[in-house]
């Protein structure tokens, strides 16, 4: 008996397998027909246009703001806060633009739209989702905003660009570093000048114990608002500190003023050093130094005269 029904039952596998493995087949190309008739594919064609034109828009928005901001530096600042903003209207308006015109809309592919995106944003997309998010909050809350000088994760230097995805900040040593926006949610950022061109800067001078602290004063004070790089409409102050500097117990005067552009602070700060230098030399103001004191003897008491010892 099974002998004869094994021959029927191979027969019949035969028969039918093929056919099951194409009906399995038949919804994945019905569901690839139903995406490919949701395409308006003139309307791809016509979004790599409209991509290729905003590329070049904004190439030719950041070449003019860099040569306007050359030839009129008090509105360098507004020219970059400008530029950003239209930067931030061109990724959202092509965005927009390239779905409307690459798909035919309808309650199909919004749903389509709608599952994807909330796939996205729970698995593959979402570290890009919270730095885009958290590069709305920085143009909201303004923490700091293009050409400040901040400092942030150990790297000091100037915002060049605030990005959908990113930060840029150029280093003083001409280095471009890209940071994650919602890193900034989480961390502290400090920010010297806050949408001003004027910045302040700090700069420590050390002498001696033994010096004449009064003048030494008076020469830091005169370095400092006779350079080239002083912004005067801001107070000049120089305070004097008695502070530990490496093992030896010295005078700090700390000079504090404001440089007039952000780009000038370092130019600034060796300017005045090179001119406190040469002041100290010639009024032979010393540094720090281990300082002897000097202790006289106490007077030595009289010798009183021993008694002989009696029997």
């Amino acid at each position: 008996m099974n002998t004869i029904l094994l021959p029927v039952v191979a027969a019949l596998a035969a028969a039918f397998v093929p056919s099951l493995a194409l009906a399995a087949e038949e919804p994945n190309l019905e569901a690839l027909g139903q995406v490919a008739r949701l395409i308006r594919w003139s309307g791809v064609l016509t979004s790599l246009f409209v991509v290729a034109a905003a590329w070049l828009g904004l190439r030719f928005l950041h070449e003019t703001v860099h040569r306007l901001s050359r030839q009129f530096a008090s509105r360098r600042l507004l020219l970059q806060k400008v530029a950003t903003f239209v930067q931030f209207l061109t990724y959202i308006g092509t965005g927009l633009t390239v779905i409307m015109l690459s798909f035919r809309i309808n309650e199909s592919v919004l749903a389509l739209i709608g599952g994807t995106i909330a796939v996205s944003v729970g698995f593959a997309i979402k570290d890009l989702v919270a730095s885009f998010i958290a590069g709305i909050m920085i143009m909201v809350d303004r923490p700091f905003q293009v050409g400040d000088r901040v400092s942030f994760g150990g790297q000091y230097g100037d915002i060049t660009a605030i990005g959908l995805r990113s930060v840029r900040l150029q280093t003083l040593d001409d280095n471009t570093v890209t940071i994650p926006n919602n890193k900034f949610l989480n961390d502290i950022t400090s920010n010297g000048n806050y949408g001003a061109l004027d910045m302040q800067v700090v700069m420590d001078f050390h002498i001696g114990m033994d010096q004449d602290v009064g003048l030494a004063r008076e020469l830091v004070t005169e370095a400092v608002v006779s350079s080239r790089y002083v912004f005067l409409d801001k107070p000049v102050v120089v305070l004097v500190t008695q502070v530990v500097h490496e093992q030896y117990v010295a005078v700090r005067l700390r000079a504090k003023a404001y440089v007039l552009d952000t780009r000038y602070e370092k130019a600034f700060d060796s300017d005045v050093n090179v001119r406190v230098l040469h002041a100290f030399r010639d009024a032979k103001i010393g540094p720090p130094a281990i300082l002897h004191r000097h202790v006289d003897a106490a007077p030595q008491a009289a010798a009183q005269p021993r008694l002989a010892p009696t029997a």
